[in-house]
């Protein structure tokens, strides 16, 4: 089981590039970030910058692909809200 949230990267069904945050609740509250092409994959700033959340641990990205006849490439890394990092500073 992942450690949530997570954040993930597919290649949708319209042939685009798509960012997600699995936040443990109800797949339409999850965040969500199309990217709209195809090629270049988005680079790691640019995922990050779309994110709203820092990551958890390493910087590495693990790739998989998901099973069945139609295999799609993702991504995926742990994350945290912002948010939560800046609320950790001084006042």
């Amino acid at each position: 089981m992942p450690m949530l949230p997570e954040a993930r990267m597919v290649l949708d069904a319209s042939g685009s590039w798509k960012l997600f945050v699995l936040t443990g609740y109800e797949p339409q509250e999850w965040p969500v970030h199309s990217f709209d092409r195809v090629s270049p994959v988005p680079d790691v700033l640019e995922r990050v910058a779309a994110l709203g959340y820092a990551v958890r641990g390493g910087i590495e990205w693990r790739w998989d692909t998901t099973t069945g006849t139609r295999r799609r490439p993702f991504a995926k890394i742990s994350v945290r809200p912002l948010a939560a990092v800046v609320s950790g500073g001084a006042a």
